[in-house]
């Protein structure tokens, strides 16, 4: 009953509120109640039952590498070796990604790693484990989109608008980051809509040094919050990778207007057969075959590869879960 109830599609109201956040996670009711024709009263109300209840978290994100660099990794794992492999993959912090396909056979995961490295997880490690059948290996060449991007299409455009900050032309407008500014950001990590006076309390700064730092770091793009949510509460059931193979003079222009796609949220430039890969959130596997046959088809790929995930083992915001299929 458990898993029923957190597989429960949230209604429109509550899946706007949820989309209000991923545009400002520090937003406050009052300027969403202004923009969204709710009273600020029922906004505290069903964002605190939603955090509360787990159906969302709000995270500040930390530093972390450039995305450009860094490796998909696809590892093909023999009968019953799955569990300690994930397991073990998701207890390094250089691996923030982690699906296994529906069919139980296959792991999907990022790896932070710098460029023209040997990666020994890849080269050695994972090569001599009697669990593996296969690894494949690509570097990611650009980003075009993170999952940070991600908008849940349920607001429209002039809300959004309305919702969403405006950031300074570039952070080092701001100046840069101290010892106070890295406290705050740590402070917010696991909580990024914690009250300014619960910060304080935590880092030890004043009241009001917080409050400015913050309202600072906001503007400047450098306090940058991140909606954690089960796409599932969203009704979107059908989580994909899709692999596809472009032509040069129009990879940029197709991984560009993929980004900006409702159901994407990774889209990425790779070495390997396949060079450009996106994760989509979609509701059926109608959707997924539209996604494809139009959507792809009239912006030109040539070929796609389509993984279904079974399950998102591991994902920044989300304590790693063992597989269960």
């Amino acid at each position: 009953m458990a898993q029923e109830m957190g597989q429960q599609v949230l209604d429109e109201r509550d899946q706007r509120l949820v989309a209000a956040l991923q545009c400002d996670g520090r937003l406050t009711a009052e300027r969403a109640g202004e923009v969204l024709g709710i009273s600020p009263r029922t906004l505290h109300r069903r964002w605190a039952a939603l955090i509360a209840d787990g159906v969302c978290r709000l995270i500040a994100l930390p530093a972390r590498p450039d995305s450009a660099g860094a490796l998909f990794v696809r590892i093909r794992v023999l009968g019953g070796r799955l569990d300690a492999l994930t397991a073990a993959l998701a207890a390094r912090p250089d691996i923030p990604f982690i699906d296994v396909s529906t069919s139980g056979d296959e792991i999907l995961a990022v790896s932070w790693t710098r460029p023209g490295t040997r990666e020994h997880l890849v080269f050695r490690d994972l090569p001599a484990t009697r669990a593996v059948a296969s690894v494949a290996a690509d570097t990611v060449l650009h980003v075009f989109a993170e999952a940070s991007d991600w908008r849940h299409a349920v607001l429209s455009d002039a809300e959004r608008v309305a919702l969403t900050p405006v950031r300074q032309p570039g952070a080092a407008a701001a100046g840069p980051v101290d010892d106070i500014d890295r406290d705050i950001l740590a402070a917010l990590e696991d909580d990024a809509r914690a009250p300014a006076a619960a910060v304080a309390a935590r880092t030890g700064h004043p009241d009001s040094t917080v409050r400015r730092r913050i309202a600072r770091l906001s503007r400047s793009g450098r306090l940058l919050t991140h909606v954690v949510v089960d796409p599932r509460r969203l009704g979107l059931l059908i989580d994909a990778n899709v692999m596809m193979r472009v032509a040069p003079d129009r990879l940029d222009g197709v991984g560009r207007a993929l980004a900006a796609h409702p159901a994407v949220h990774g889209a990425f430039a790779t070495t390997g057969a396949s060079n450009l890969q996106v994760a989509v959130w979609l509701r059926d596997l109608e959707d997924l075959y539209r996604f494809i046959t139009r959507d792809l088809g009239a912006l030109g790929v040539d070929g796609t590869e389509t993984v279904l995930v079974g399950q998102a083992v591991k994902r920044p915001g989300r304590a790693p879960a063992a597989w269960t299929g």
